[in-house]
């Protein structure tokens, strides 16, 4: 099956959801990105201000018509709120691979479990639905908090590309590369995503 960007994918369980992005989310992420200016601290997009949170929507608007990045607007059933976003990217239906990326959820909603919620769905649409071979993840080397959780749901490190991307303060990142194979899937989904999944 091919990543169709021209379709409304809405993936969801009992604890999140995550629903193609509109900007019908716009309000409620300002106020999550005016909230919490230090969010994009390792992200290449400075979307804590009004501006460059339309800077980042319209960005992804374009990027999903050019059918290479899919975002999702992350709502939390927990507090039944919009808390984030996050996005499948680098989408090749040749190759059978994408990436799960450009995340970024408000503060207090970090470290919940959501995040877990949420990349299960994300990993099981790629190999499950998609019967995708390969999930991709990278972010800054100085963020372990992020390193930490990609390892956590059973990434493999794979890299480091040094001096590999501008952030929007102009400080260039060493970009640290990590993936999932179709292969390891099964193993990690009735491991680390046990008490997901038996939901």
């Amino acid at each position: 099956m091919k990543f169709n960007c021209d379709d409304q994918i809405i993936l969801e369980n009992e604890r999140t959801k995550l629903e193609p992005l509109d900007w019908q989310h716009f309000d409620a992420l300002r106020s999550v990105a005016l909230k919490y200016p230090d969010l994009p601290r390792y992200s290449p997009s400075n979307y804590a201000t009004e501006k460059g949170l339309r800077d980042y929507f319209q960005k992804a608007f374009a990027q999903r018509k050019e059918k290479v990045r899919y975002a999702f607007a992350i709502y939390d059933k927990a507090v039944n709120e919009y808390v984030g976003s996050t996005s499948f990217g680098n989408i090749s239906n040749t190759n059978k691979r994408v990436e799960i990326g450009w995340t970024w959820i408000s503060k207090d909603r970090q470290r919940t479990g959501l995040n877990r919620h949420n990349k299960f769905l994300m990993l099981r649409y790629a190999f499950e639905t998609l019967q995708f071979e390969r999930v991709e993840l990278k972010t800054d080397d100085r963020n372990q908090q992020s390193k930490q959780a990609m390892e956590g749901i059973g990434a493999k490190y794979e890299g480091t590309l040094r001096s590999h991307t501008i952030m929007s303060d102009g400080y260039r990142r060493d970009t640290v590369y990590y993936s999932i194979l179709k292969s390891e899937w099964e193993g990690i989904k009735n491991t680390i995503f046990t008490n997901i999944n038996s939901v």
